[in-house]
């Protein structure tokens, strides 16, 4: 990793004067296929800045030098909304024993140099911070045969099982979003993947 890419977790006045970066940021990688998102810098603002008052949050920022060029969120579960909430039901799952990993995203010329491995690591560490024994994210599912599926797609899949997190089927929820080239928002399917920390 060269020597100017940092990644650390980002608070207070540093994490607020960020957000316009961070709105931009999420608009550009979540426009590529499986998200496909047609966002607003409105918006992504105004959703960000909910980090900036949810106990328990974290925000990190991958910077190459000054300029902002990854982030990811974490938040515990009882902080998260209905859909995101609802199929972690007991008797698996205490709700409040799992720490929720929101998005990360990376423009792609950084991708490849561990960035998204750090990612992880200070989520998992703040995870633990907090008393918290279970991460868990979710994914969009699109069709294999997507037609805006860029040739030689890989999904993460992989890289997540390689990280120690299980998908699970068996907990999903649908989120609302305007696809790029849509007129209107639609529900889309996603699937939660779930990791129990050693």
């Amino acid at each position: 990793m060269p020597d100017a890419l940092t990644v650390c977790p980002a608070t207070g006045d540093e994490l607020r004067a960020a957000i316009p970066d961070l709105a931009r940021l999420r608009q550009e990688v979540f426009r590529a296929f499986p998200y496909l998102y047609e966002g607003s810098a409105e918006y992504e603002e105004r959703y960000l800045r909910t980090y900036l008052g949810a106990p328990g949050a974290l925000v990190v920022l991958a910077r190459d030098g000054e300029r902002v060029v990854g982030a990811s969120t974490a938040v515990p579960l009882t902080q998260e909304t209905e859909e995101v909430r609802a199929p972690f039901q007991p008797p698996e799952f205490d709700p409040g024993d799992v720490l929720y990993l929101g998005e990360s995203v990376l423009l792609p010329e950084y991708r490849g140099r561990g960035v998204g491995h750090r990612f992880f690591d200070e989520r998992e560490a703040h995870a633990r911070r907090l008393g918290l024994g279970i991460t868990a994210f979710c994914a969009v599912r699109r069709p294999a045969d997507h037609p805006a599926q860029p040739q030689g797609y890989r999904p993460l899949n992989a890289f997540w099982q390689a990280r120690g997190y299980t998908e699970r089927p068996d907990l999903e929820t649908t989120m609302t979003w305007q696809d790029v080239g849509e007129a209107g928002e639609t529900a889309k399917p996603m699937r939660f993947w779930v990791r129990r920390l050693s």
